[in-house]
């Protein structure tokens, strides 16, 4: 199968066909001109033989800078997130609903200021470490802008602090050679992708299409204002009913709830997408590629990749304290389901935005290379009775804000075709 290739301006086959006409087209507009000069004054002829004699150069052709089709293939460029500036988010319903219950003092106190200082000193300093790795692993490293967080803004439906560009995987998912810019659920991520524009406008530039959901107004009818969370049990039980703090007001995703395999695409409903931003999703990319949801057993569904982490064609990765409730179509589609070991994460290590299952939440280089946290000994393990080479690294307070690899990235670039891997 030939390489998607991208051609600086629009549409492969609509440029061809306008190149292929353009060229024609001057030929034989050349021809005739030749024709007409041999029959005219020497002063007509001269003056038609400069603009017959003007050279005919064909556009020069660019690889398209953006192309990813999955989790796995060879990674040739990729986006890291910055801790920089981060904020903690204010302590609104939304924000409340996806922690737990142990850490809400945590906001009430911290909401719209910095996070520790020295934790995130610390934080910075690993990704800084984590970017040299994937240096030196061939991966070319982009960064988005560095931005004051703690300025509020105010749109006609709220007003919010800013909160932080640390995890690009939330906010874009690059589908083939399109960028998608995810809409977002909370508040305090409402302008986050600003810090990522110059960067989508530099590879839009050079051949990647660029698309913007719908953004939603994120006014109060899109959170159910009495979403009770006090305990495991109630978010379990609302989990299993379908009920969640987003509301269907109007469409909402991160794109962190989606995960790529090819042609097929999998996501699920989670606090911070809702359907409507499903079937826009679904709607969008038909009918190259199919949506699927799945669902887990998840108290505090969001962002799919430390429940459900696809690591190969047909080899994924499945939380065991979160089985997926439509497994049985992956088994009977040949694929190899992983339960990855219990985190060794210690429990009086600060995640405030997340679980300890960040664990499994790695990022694959290609087939045969998986960067993993150096602390993991167990996953490591695991990794090498699958043959794959760990490259280990250590983020332990990165993770605090909210993710591991896979989140701390987004894969720009990968070297692979479309293919299908779900039957």
């Amino acid at each position: 199968m030939l390489r998607v290739r991208c051609l600086r301006g629009g549409s492969r086959g609509a440029e061809a066909a306008h190149l292929i006409g353009a060229m024609l087209g001057r030929a034989v507009a050349g021809w005739a001109q030749r024709a007409l000069q041999s029959t005219s004054s020497a002063a007509a002829a001269q003056s038609q033989r400069a603009a017959v004699e003007e050279p005919v150069t064909e556009p020069l052709q660019q690889e398209c800078p953006v192309c990813s089709y999955n989790e796995w293939d060879l990674l040739e460029e990729v986006i890291v997130g910055r801790a920089e500036n981060a904020h903690v988010p204010p302590f609104t319903v939304e924000v409340k609903a996806n922690t737990y219950e142990k850490y809400w003092s945590f906001y009430q106190k911290y909401g719209g200021r910095s996070f520790p200082v020295d934790h995130l000193k610390k934080a910075v300093a690993e990704i800084e470490e984590m970017c040299n790795i994937l240096r030196h692993e061939g991966v070319t490293v982009r960064r988005p802008e560095p931005i004051d967080w703690s300025l509020e803004y105010k749109t006609p439906d709220f007003s919010s602090p800013g909160m932080y560009a640390a995890m690009p995987r939330d906010i874009l998912m690059v589908v083939g050679n399109e960028i998608i810019e995810a809409p977002m659920a909370w508040r305090a991520r409402f302008f986050e992708y600003r810090a990522y524009r110059p960067l989508i406008k530099e590879y839009f530039r050079k051949g990647a299409k660029w698309t913007t959901p719908p953004k939603p107004t994120m006014a109060d009818e899109l959170y159910d204002q009495e979403y009770p969370m006090h305990t495991v049990e109630d978010r379990h039980k609302l989990a299993a009913q379908g009920k969640f703090v987003t509301t269907e007001h109007e469409p909402c995703f991160d794109a962190a709830d989606f995960i790529r395999a090819g042609r097929d695409i999998f996501v699920q409903r989670s606090q911070v997408t809702n359907f409507m931003g499903i079937e826009w999703m679904r709607r969008h990319l038909a009918p190259d590629y199919n949506v699927h949801i799945v669902s887990f057993k998840d108290p505090n569904p969001m962002h799919i990749d430390a429940t459900f982490n696809i690591i190969g064609p047909g080899l994924v990765l499945s939380n065991p304290d979160r089985p997926c409730h439509q497994i049985d179509m992956f088994k009977k589609a040949g694929w190899t389901i992983v339960k990855p070991p219990s985190p060794l994460i210690p429990d009086d290590h600060p995640l405030w935005m997340s679980s300890k299952w960040l664990s499994m939440n790695v990022l694959m280089l290609d087939e045969k290379r998986v960067m993993v946290d150096a602390n993991e000994s167990t996953i490591h393990k695991m990794f090498e009775n699958l043959g794959i080479k760990t490259i280990k690294v250590s983020i332990r307070h990165a993770n605090s804000l909210g993710g591991g690899f896979h989140c701390w990235t987004t894969d720009v670039r990968r070297r692979g075709t479309l293919q299908s891997y779900f039957h």
